[in-house]
C-alpha cells in the first residue's frame, strides 16, 4: 500500500466519480477519482480496496482501530505517521469510502489558516443536513502552531473525521492539544515480500503494465533494494525500467511479455536509492542517533555510513561537526584528549574551507573517535557534581580560598592560610579546596582506557596529597 501522491499533486485525485466538486479556495477536492490511463504507474495502481493494501498487519488486523476506521465503524481521528510510500494517502481515501462521508482534502504545503477554516464551515453545513466529513491533511507536521489550533475545536465536536498524515514523528511537530484529540497510528516500511507481491501485481495487472513486460529475477531483487520498503518509489523504478526496455527495443511490436525488464535495464533507468532522510524529520533524528551510537560502540563502519549518509542528504556540516566535538568529550574524553582536538579542527575546516572538501575532516574526526579508546567518565563526572549543586550541597568558599583582592578583604578573613602550589618541588600540596560539605567526595572516577589509565594512577596520588 502506498500514498504514492499527495492530494495537491494529482489534480482531482480524491474527486468522486459522478460528483459535483464542492470546493472552497485552498485545494479542497471531493472523493477518489477514477484513475487517468496516462497517469503514472503509482497512482494506477493505488489500492482501491482494503483487500489489496499490503502491509501494516499490526494496524489492520481484526478489531484493530484503523481497520474498524476503514470499514466504517471507527469514530477517532488518527495521526497516520510513517514513512514515505507506506500508505497513508491511501488509508485515507479508503476511509472515507467505507464511511460514505465527503472527502476533503488539504496540503499543508499550500493551505492556510483561511483554507482549514473555509473546510471546517463547509462541514459544518454539511453536517446540519445529516452529512459528514473526512478531512485529510497531507504532511500536516508542515502547519503551523496556529493552523493545528484553528482545527481543535472542529476535531473536539466531531464536526470533521480527522485524518492526518506525517513522515515525521507527531511528538515533534503537531501541538499537544492536537494530538491528544487524536489516535497516532504508526505505519511501517514494507516488507521484501510487500515490495515483491506489489511488483508482480504492477506487472500483470490491466491498472499496471498489463503483462507487457517480464521481470527477471535479479530484476526484482534490484528493484526491492531500491525502494527500500517505499512502495511509490519501487513502481517508479518499474515503470522507467520499463519504458528502458521499450526504447531500447526501437518500439517495435513485441507479442504480450515479450519486453524482458533485466538487471541491466534497472541500472540503466535508476542512478541510484534515494537516500532516506529528512533533515527537518525524525529520519533526521534517527539517523544522528544511530551515528552518535555507532560513535560511542566503537563501530568506525557503521559510523562512517551514518556519516555519508547525512553529508549524501544535504545536512549541515556544522551541525555534524558539533556532535563529534560534543561527544569528543562525552564519549572518549580524557581516555584519548586529543580527540577533541581533531573534532574541533574539523569544525574550523567546515567553517574556513566548506564542503564538499570539509567532508574529508569529517569522515577524519568520525574516524577518530570511533576508534579511540571509551570513557565516560568526565560526563560522570561533571553530572555527579551537578546533582550535589541542584541538591543543595553548595556550601561555602572555604575563607582561605576567598578573593582577597581588595579593602577590607583580610579584615573579613579572605585569603588568610591560603598556601601557594608552587612554593612545593613538586607544585602539590595539602589544602582544603572544595566546600566543608563536600570534603573527601570524588566526582571524577577515571577508567583505565587510554590515557587514563596514566590519569587514574596520578589522581590517587593527587587526592592523597592534597587531602593530607
Amino acid at each position: 500500500m502506498s500514498d504514492w501522491l499527495g492530494p495537491a499533486e494529482e489534480s482531482g485525485l480524491f474527486e468522486a466519480p459522478g460528483t459535483e466538486r464542492e470546493a472552497p479556495s485552498g485545494g479542497l477536492t471531493g472523493g477518489l477519482a477514477p484513475t487517468r490511463p496516462d497517469a503514472p504507474l503509482a497512482v494506477r495502481m493505488r489500492p482501491q480496496t482494503l483487500g489489496e493494501v499490503l502491509g501494516q498487519d499490526h494496524l489492520l488486523g481484526p478489531g484493530a482501530p484503523l481497520r474498524r476506521l476503514v470499514e466504517g465503524s471507527g469514530a477517532a481521528s488518527v495521526m497516520l505517521y510513517g514513512p514515505p510510500g507506506t500508505g497513508k494517502t491511501t488509508l485515507a481515501s479508503l476511509i472515507s469510502r467505507a464511511t460514505g462521508r465527503r472527502f476533503e482534502a488539504l496540503s499543508a504545503l499550500s493551505a492556510g489558516v483561511k483554507d482549514v477554516r473555509a473546510v471546517i464551515d463547509l462541514a459544518r453545513r454539511r453536517l446540519t443536513a445529516g452529512e459528514q466529513t473526512v478531512l485529510f491533511i497531507d504532511e500536516v507536521h508542515r502547519f503551523s502552531k496556529t493552523q493545528q489550533d484553528a482545527l481543535l475545536a472542529a476535531v473536539e465536536n466531531r464536526i470533521v473525521l480527522l485524518v492526518a498524515a506525517t513522515t515525521e514523528n507527531p511528538s515533534f511537530s503537531v501541538v499537544s492539544p492536537l494530538l491528544s484529540r487524536s489516535l497516532v497510528l504508526q505505519l511501517k516500511s514494507l516488507t521484501d515480500n510487500d515490495v515483491r507481491q506489489l511488483l508482480d501485481r504492477a506487472v500483470a495487472d490491466p491498472r499496471g503494465l498489463g503483462g507487457a513486460v517480464t521481470l527477471t529475477g535479479e530484476a526484482t531483487d534490484h528493484l526491492i533494494r531500491l525502494a527500500g520498503g517505499d512502495a511509490r518509489r519501487a513502481l517508479t523504478a518499474l515503470e522507467a525500467a520499463a519504458e528502458t526496455v521499450q526504447d531500447r527495443d526501437g518500439g517495435a511490436v513485441r507479442h504480450h511479455g515479450d519486453a524482458v525488464v533485466d538487471l541491466a535495464a534497472v541500472e540503466a533507468s535508476v542512478d541510484k536509492a534515494a537516500v532516506r532522510y529528512d533533515r527537518d524529520g525524525d529520519q533526521h533524528y534517527d539517523v544522528t542517533s544511530a551515528f552518535i551510537k555507532s560513535l560511542r560502540g566503537s563501530d568506525v563502519d557503521a559510523a562512517l555510513h551514518y556519516l555519508a549518509r547525512m553529508i549524501v542528504a544535504g545536512e549541515d556540516p556544522r551541525f555534524i561537526a558539533r556532535r563529534l566535538m560534543i561527544h569528543a568529550s562525552e564519549d572518549v574524553g580524557m581516555a584519548d584528549p586529543t580527540a577533541l582536538q581533531t573534532a574541533t579542527a574539523a569544525a574550523q575546516v567546515v567553517q574556513l574551507v566548506g564542503m564538499p572538501e570539509a567532508q574529508l575532516a569529517l569522515a577524519q574526526a568520525t574516524i577518530h573517535i570511533a576508534t579511540a579508546p571509551k570513557s565516560g567518565a568526565v560526563t560522570a563526572a561533571l553530572g555527579a557534581a551537578m546533582a550535589d549543586i541542584r541538591a543543595g550541597k553548595a556550601g561555602t568558599v572555604p575563607p582561605h580560598l576567598r578573593d582577597g583582592h581588595y579593602a577590607g578583604a583580610r579584615a573579613l578573613g579572605n585569603a588568610i592560610g591560603y598556601r601557594y602550589p608552587h612554593d612545593m618541588p613538586d607544585g602539590v600540596l595539602a589544602q582544603q579546596y572544595p566546600p566543608d560539605e563536600l570534603v573527601g567526595v570524588d566526582y571524577y572516577e577515571p577508567t583505565t582506557h587510554g590515557a587514563e589509565r596514566e590519569i587514574a594512577a596520578r589522581v590517587g596520588k593527587l587526592r592523597r596529597i592534597v587531602r593530607g
